[in-house]
């Protein structure tokens, strides 16, 4: 009598996952910090425990397919896994946060290759920040709606680290501090003009233009925010010292006696980091400099990561990638600028990221009403949990630095 289909299925499905528990099982033995448990849709539980302490995370596997993906594709298949539903996890970040500490001694054994890896790196090649590659990059990050946006980041508007400097500060308060942190090493004066390389919904530029009094000419090339900071200006009573302008970073004209970037140099692309430093060399008035606000990644990691975008460029930042700070210090010097560490916070980086989680899943239910689905959902939520691991990690660092020109 021939076995039914059910039966052979179910055959079929014990030996898939005797196989995948044993070579996930052999990856996670390598581990050196803390621990990860993959339970597996049998009830089957794979472990693995490094001798140093370190964070711990456990995935519930729901379809198996993810995870052969993981062991022949790679992490960005692994991340299109969790969009679709195939696995969960009660704490994102700590999972992400695991495998980071990990990433050398995974990476010996769970290094994606094939088809895939070589169309993700094309996928990123193809969104290079040209001109007209930029404006279709940014758009589809930032168009999203301002609606959405202001659903789940501070009244400001803020899209980008705060600086906690207490324990209890609110997301508000922490945000607030970084304004005045940067508007005080920016130092504009009353009557300075100073550029904005990519002004966001504005928080800063009235904050510059409100509390110093100097002419700020915010650069973006979002339709959405661009509307939004020209309506903030109007009702503020700023228009005349705020000039926001649909504009690339290249084609910026004049000079100025200030000039500051908060997180936008990760959207630049490492083709045209000598554009960007260019730029700020040209636009800098003698006497004048810089503070650029940027996420950063480990020199030694640099060209792996360049060869082999991740989920952030594939899914979240088309065209992007972040400098490390010596290729910025190399590229400061190759423009004649000179450069300065101020300082870094990374810490308050995974709390923010924390704190707008958070925010966007209680906000939900009101987002879901705007159109988005579930995928939508669950990718946003693995963009925040897996930038929050990473900083918890220590993978990605967020700094701010100063430039200017070498007389």
């Amino acid at each position: 009598m021939a076995a039914s289909p059910v039966a052979t299925g179910a055959v079929r499905m014990r030996i898939m996952s005797g196989f995948l528990a044993k070579a996930l099982g052999a990856a996670l033995s390598r581990m050196h910090y803390g621990g990860l448990t993959l339970v597996l849709p049998d009830g089957r539980r794979v472990e693995g425990h490094g001798p140093m302490p370190g964070p711990t995370g456990v995935i519930h596997v729901h379809r198996l397919r993810c995870l052969g993906q993981l062991l022949f594709t790679g992490d960005v298949a692994f991340a299109e896994a969790y969009m679709r539903g195939d696995w969960t996890t009660p704490d994102l970040a700590s999972v992400i946060e695991v495998v980071a500490r990990n990433r050398e001694a995974l990476d010996q054994a769970i290094d994606g290759f094939g088809p895939a890896r070589v169309l993700d790196w094309v996928t990123h090649r193809l969104r290079a920040n040209s001109k007209a590659g930029s404006r279709r990059n940014i758009s589809a990050h930032y168009d999203l709606g301002n609606e959405f946006y202001a659903e789940w980041l501070d009244e400001a508007m803020v899209y980008s680290s705060a600086i906690f400097e207490r324990s209890e500060a609110t997301l508000e308060e922490a945000q607030a501090a970084k304004l005045d942190r940067v508007m005080d090493l920016v130092d504009a004066q009353p009557g300075h003009r100073v550029l904005e390389i990519g002004v966001g919904w504005g928080a800063l530029a009235s904050r510059i233009a409100q509390c110093v009094g100097a002419h700020v000419t915010g650069l973006t090339l979002s339709a959405h925010q661009l509307a939004h900071v020209q309506a903030l200006a109007a009702r503020d009573g700023l228009s005349d010292k705020i000039d926001a302008r649909y504009e690339d970073y290249r084609d910026a004209r004049g000079t100025f006696d200030r000039i500051v970037s908060v997180e936008m140099i990760e959207a630049v692309g490492r083709a045209y980091w000598p554009a960007y430093f260019s730029a700020l060399r040209d636009r800098l008035r003698p006497g004048g400099h810089a503070i650029v606000q940027a996420i950063t990644i480990d020199h030694a990691r640099l060209e792996e990561y360049a060869a082999k975008p991740d989920f952030i460029q594939i899914h979240i930042f088309p065209g992007g990638m972040l400098p490390s700070i010596e290729a910025m210090a190399d590229e400061a010097a190759r423009a004649g600028l000179s450069f300065e560490c101020v300082e870094r916070f990374g810490a308050s980086y995974a709390r923010t990221l924390a704190e707008w989680r958070g925010r966007f899943l209680s906000a939900w239910p009101r987002i879901e009403a705007m159109g988005f689905d579930d995928v939508f959902r669950r990718k946003w939520e693995y963009y925040l949990g897996y930038c929050e691991g990473g900083f918890r990690a220590g993978a990605i660092d967020v700094g701010l630095y100063k430039f200017a020109p070498v007389r």
